[in-house]
């Protein structure tokens, strides 16, 4: 089990390396086996059809009618024993024997095996068939003792006496040679023939070697490639898993703000002009507008009285709305925007706010117009009333729509883990800001407070 998986943790190609160099091992031993088999076959009986047509033709003048004659008479053997014993074919020649169909030997160099009768071998056979057999080999049968004792390979041929006229073999012609120089010749057939099978199986395992590790390599880089990007994906589904988690909880905090916010609107509506419409309610009620006996004086007192309650009712209803109602900043930059609240702001306070504004003029998004808005207004606000308004720095800036606010005071600051979960404020603009895909951060200490959000483009939130 621990062998296959180290097998399939190995590249495409160094399997392929491993596995086709054994096949193709396999197949250079198998083929080169097969060709050296038969070039060998091919040299053997070439070079035995080269002798055996050189000894038919000085032989067959000797030989009489084979087809009529039993047993060769003294004067056919003794011209083959002159003709055998000397010259070139005496030296080449080992042995000589001529066979007819039934395996008697009819005439023979070694004189005590003429009329002796063998069985009939398959190169015999074949021979009276009509067909050349050449064998390079030890001398193996019967009949070839004396061939046998040289204990060396020897060319052993088997010729076929055709009679002219009907081409049916009526004798065959068996003589081992000595065939000098054969042994060489098939050593160097062989050499070449494992060489060339050799070479040519390497350069073709070569050859698809490169092709398979060019495309191994194609298809690990495609593989890297791939698990980068599968790791991008699942990061960026893990990243989308959070941001859903978020929006869902800035949802909810949402809800409870908004609940909050409108609980915060009834309070300031009870006790501040639901009061004063109380007590000039009361104030009509009074005997003193209705009784004839009331002096002008006291009437006009007691008018003014409820007069003055009315207007500070209808100051406080334009004080909350003021704070509700946003003015008209669907069309304005971001500078006019941090510009009419650090305006409204001084002038509400009287307090100075230091300014600086950095924009390139690319169009906002209304969602993020808005919060820009209310996060200088809130953070404004929380410097007034927690810092005093010391010190009080607006820094904006907005480049390829990456939007980044800072609002700053030198006041005492405050401890942020004081705050209230229920406070609308700094807990308002951290929801406000997270639901658009932003990030809030404060900082404050002894030194002050510094308030910060940024935003990347809106084409990437969305």
């Amino acid at each position: 089990m621990n062998g296959l998986i180290r097998w399939n943790g190995r590249s495409l190609a160094s399997q392929f390396f491993i596995m086709g160099g054994l096949v193709s091992l396999a197949a250079m031993f198998v083929v080169g086996l097969i060709v050296t088999r038969l070039i060998e076959n091919a040299v053997i009986h070439n070079s035995g059809a080269a002798t055996a047509l050189y000894v038919d033709s000085v032989v067959a003048p000797l030989l009489p009618d084979m087809q009529t004659e039993s047993l060769l008479d003294e004067a056919s053997a003794k011209a083959l024993d002159e003709t055998l014993g000397q010259g070139a074919l005496g030296r080449r020649l080992v042995s000589f024997k001529l066979w007819r169909s039934d395996g008697t030997i009819l005439y023979s160099n070694e004189k005590e095996l003429v009329g002796k009768r063998f069985a009939v071998n398959s190169k015999l056979a074949q021979a009276f068939a009509g067909s050349l057999v050449a064998r390079y080999e030890v001398a193996s049968d019967p009949e070839s003792a004396e061939e046998r004792r040289l204990g060396k390979p020897l060319m052993e041929i088997y010729n076929p006496v055709l009679q002219p006229w009907s081409g049916e073999a009526v004798a065959v012609l068996e003589f081992y040679e000595t065939a000098e120089g054969l042994e060489d010749s098939l050593a160097s057939t062989r050499f070449w023939s494992w060489l060339s099978v050799a070479g040519l199986t390497a350069i073709f395992f070569l050859v698809l070697s490169i092709l398979v590790f060019r495309g191994s390599h194609t298809i690990e880089v495609q593989r890297e490639a791939l698990r980068a990007r599968v790791d991008e994906l699942s990061a960026l589904l893990a990243e989308n898993r959070g941001l859903q988690r978020r929006l869902r909880l800035s949802s909810q905090r949402a809800a409870a703000l908004n609940e909050t916010y409108l609980r915060s609107i009834g309070a300031d509506l009870h006790d501040g002009p639901a009061q004063h419409i109380a007590y000039a309610s009361l104030r009509l009620d009074s005997n003193l507008l209705v009784d004839a006996t009331t002096m002008p004086e006291t009437r006009q007192k007691e008018l003014a009285w409820i007069r003055s309650s009315l207007a500070e009712a209808m100051k406080e209803i334009r004080d909350i709305c003021k704070g509700l109602i946003l003015p008209q900043i669907e069309k304005a930059s971001m500078t006019d925007i941090v510009k009419r609240v650090v305006e409204a702001h001084q002038q509400k306070t009287g307090t100075h706010v230091d300014m600086k504004i950095d924009e390139d003029g690319q169009e906002l998004a209304a969602a993020v117009k808005i919060c820009i808005y209310r996060f200088v207004q809130e953070a404004l606000n929380n410097a007034y009333r927690h810092g005093r308004g010391v010190e009080q720095t607006v820094r904006a800036a907005s480049r390829d729509r990456n939007v980044r606010i800072e609002v700053s005071d030198r006041g005492e600051g405050f401890d942020p883990n004081q705050v209230r979960p229920a406070s609308l404020g700094l807990v308002g603009l951290r929801e406000r800001i997270d639901s658009l895909g932003g990030e809030f951060d404060i900082k404050t200490g002894e030194g002050g407070t510094i308030v910060t959000m940024s935003f990347v483009p809106m084409e990437e939130e969305e």
